[in-house]
């Protein structure tokens, strides 16, 4: 299964939220069935980050949404976004390591 969430700050908290996205990641590191978890910062418009995420199973997607980690970004992150951060799942076809 894999996530690919867009998260955009608001203008002038680029940098705060970069911060706060990039704590999360040694915490998602420790969970076990997050494979992959890789952000990103658009290089044109640096206020849009994305994550990639890759999990073994739909149950280590919702252990990882339910992690206190998790839940604590999302209060942290909220007053620096500009509208809602967009999710989209999808099922893995193919690809190369």
């Amino acid at each position: 299964m894999v996530v690919v969430a867009k998260i955009k700050a608001l203008a002038g908290k680029e940098n705060e939220m970069k911060d706060a996205l990039l704590d999360i990641i040694p915490m998602v590191k420790e969970e076990d069935g997050t494979l992959i978890y890789t952000l990103h910062q658009d290089q044109n418009d640096p206020s849009v980050f994305l994550f990639y995420e890759k999990y073994k199973d739909t149950d280590a997607l919702v252990a990882h949404s339910s992690t206190p980690h998790f839940k604590a970004l999302f209060k942290t992150i909220k007053p620096m976004l500009d509208g809602s951060p967009e999710i989209v799942m999808y099922n893995e076809l193919a690809g190369i390591n």
